[in-house]
């Protein structure tokens, strides 16, 4: 094995022999980056399954640039299935990082990429097998790592903030580095040098955030909200941070080619960040503004060298809405004559209704056409004006009518329901559009459902127009997929909807404070395990858990919080001014679109940087 921990493996082996899957507990896989005689370890997790976390592209660059800082190991570890964790524990074995098999109670930091809110038990999980302090309480005056995390869902941290040190709010990318730097300056970990790191860390980086210096208030409802600390140590707000100028962030171009099966398994381009299209319960949309750019020919090489590194074939775009990159047909055509005659597809996201085809020439053979995907959301043109979804359904009917006309076998439509306002006709005009579309297919064409239709239930987030609003609950969404599923023609569409009980866990976490912390403990030890995976996924731990700690999931996830309220992460800035946003909400209740940012066209959300309104620096 390697220096690091020398005969890892070995110890492993016997281990392994009695597990489904071995192959993603090893490690060795092609592009990984060994570097057994680091002091500073860092071990990376998306808190799920190897397969998931494998195909996070998030976690691919940052172990990248992890791994450019001198003297430091960026090294990789994931939640392990049952079966292997019950083998460990049993064999009273650590879990270690694939790279050196080095436990996680010998690294110096432990980073998670908190992505969704159902990741929270996976991180436990790891800490524990890890041999990791699972509180920060417990840390406090130990010499154990410093447990650090980021990602979407820390865009409201407090649910997490028991079990996590210190918080990167917004993009890491440009902070790691410095992070990392400094935490080798305090190294070997103290009781004493982890106070003094983390006190510089909330001090002298841009967004980061320490909860330990920070003060809470309980309201008169039992609701916890933070406080600035009387001392002043600490910034409130935390301002979320932003790559300040992405073109000039370095593609990942190397990244670990798995060697067991992931949910992914291409070249991706991340081609833009930022979305201007202001939809109104997307917390991406708003959290990552400014729209920020890389150009083709920048995309370009970083193909190639992708392509060459790992043996891929095929590559996929990756923003949040590619098709509002503004030089997407230009971009598809120069890759298309790149990789067409070497074999290498084009796999396309989800693309705007309005624009999804305008881009994609026929003469294009690189694309693949298996599946056309498209998310107009909401059914009706009413309720796609509530959430500002500018999508009309004679634009979405046009698009599938071109789609088939172009041999695309099938076109995926998302949408949601439980959005603010909706009513039953609007649940019904989702099946009514869905076989319309359907019916745009010729009909001597071959198979069966050619629009697979998949619904969502909506969950409000934190820095949206809707952070005020309650979730519908499990009674309402219940009631609207089966009214939905009865209406659906199985014979035109296929249709799928989401587990009610996986959605209110998600909205009770999203919109939680610091006492969902017990919550998550007590699930994780009652045995809550991969909660996003249906098979794995107990709503009955959840549900003893909320009780044992006294809380109600359904009166968390669906209360209206009155405008005004501090809200559980009000001492986080997301970057876009909280009167934009409800000034936005207004405009939903009148069905009123505001329309997307552009050239000529400013919302005024007060994001720095942004090129429309002339903001200053990011």
């Amino acid at each position: 094995m390697s220096e690091a921990n020398p005969g890892g493996f070995s110890s492993l082996h016997p281990l392994l022999v009695r597990v489904k899957a071995p192959g993603q507990y090893v490690g060795g896989e092609v592009n990984r980056i060994v570097k057994p005689d680091a002091r500073f370890r860092l071990a990376l997790s998306f808190p799920d399954a190897y397969g998931v976390g494998m195909s996070h592209h998030g976690l691919r660059v940052l172990y990248e640039i992890a791994n450019t800082v001198e003297g430091v190991a960026a090294e990789r570890v994931f939640a392990p299935f049952p079966d292997y964790e019950s083998e460990l524990r049993r064999a009273g074995l650590p879990l270690c990082t694939l790279e050196t098999s080095t436990p996680l109670h010998d690294c110096q930091m432990v980073g998670f990429s908190l992505s969704y809110e159902l990741a929270a038990a996976g991180m436990l999980t790891i800490l524990s097998l890890g041999g990791v302090p699972l509180t920060r309480f417990e840390r406090e005056d130990a010499a154990s790592p410093i447990v650090i995390a980021g990602g979407a869902a820390a865009m409201n941290p407090e649910p997490y903030s028991d079990f996590v040190d210190c918080f990167v709010i917004g993009e890491a990318e440009e902070s790691l580095p410095g992070i990392l730097e400094m935490a080798k300056s305090f190294a070997p970990v103290s009781a004493e040098s982890r106070r003094r790191l983390l006190a510089a860390l909330a001090r002298e980086v841009r967004g980061v955030y320490v909860p330990a210096l920070y003060g809470t208030e309980v309201g008169d409802d039992g609701s916890v909200t933070v406080v600035p600390d009387a001392s002043g140590s600490a910034p409130y707000p935390v301002e979320r941070r932003l790559v300040g100028d992405f073109a000039a962030l370095p593609s990942s171009v190397r990244p670990v080619v798995p060697i067991h099966e992931t949910a992914h398994e291409r070249a991706v381009l991340e081609i833009m960040r930022g979305c201007p299209n202001g939809c109104r319960f997307c917390q991406a949309g708003y959290t990552t503004r400014p729209q920020r750019e890389r150009t083709p020919q920048a995309l370009l090489e970083a193909a190639r060298a992708c392509v060459a590194a790992t043996g891929y074939d095929e590559i996929g775009l990756l923003s949040l809405s590619t098709s509002n990159y503004s030089r997407f047909d230009e971009l598809i055509e120069t890759l298309d004559r790149e990789f067409a005659p070497r074999g290498v597809s084009l796999s396309l996201p989800s693309l705007r209704v309005n624009d999804a085809l305008a881009g994609i020439p026929s003469r294009v053979s690189s694309v693949r056409r298996s599946g056309l995907t498209m998310a107009p959301e909401a059914g009706s043109d009413r309720l796609r004006a509530v959430i500002n979804k500018d999508v009309a359904n004679e634009d979405l009917l046009s698009a599938a009518g071109e789609a088939f006309r172009l041999n695309w076998r099938r076109i995926k439509l998302y949408f949601m329901i439980g959005l603010p306002t909706e009513t039953e006709d609007d649940v019904l005009a989702i099946a009514e559009l869905a076989h319309a579309a359907a019916r745009m297919r010729p009909r001597n064409a071959r198979g069966k459902q050619a629009v697979h239709v998949s619904v969502s239930n909506f969950v409000p987030k934190a820095h949206t127009a809707f952070q005020w609003c309650g979730a519908a609950g499990t009674a309402a969404w219940s009631e609207r997929q089966r009214l939905l599923a009865g209406a659906m023609n199985r014979g035109l569409v296929k249709y799928a909807s989401h587990d009610v009980n996986v959605s209110l866990l998600e909205a009770a976490i999203a919109r939680g404070d610091r006492r969902l912390g017990a919550v998550i403990l007590s699930a994780w030890k009652r045995g809550a395990r991969l909660d996003a995976w249906s098979e794995h996924f107990r709503p009955d731990l959840w549900n003893a858990a909320f009780e044992e700690n006294g809380l109600n999931p359904e009166a968390i996830a669906t209360r209206d919080i009155p405008f005004g309220r501090t809200l559980p992460w009000s001492h986080i800035d997301g970057g876009v001014r909280t009167d934009f946003l409800a000034r936005e909400l207004e405009a939903s209740r009148r069905a009123v679109r505001t329309p997307a940012c552009g050239p000529g066209s400013c919302a005024g959300c007060g994001v720095p940087g942004c090129a429309f309104a002339g903001g200053g620096s990011l």
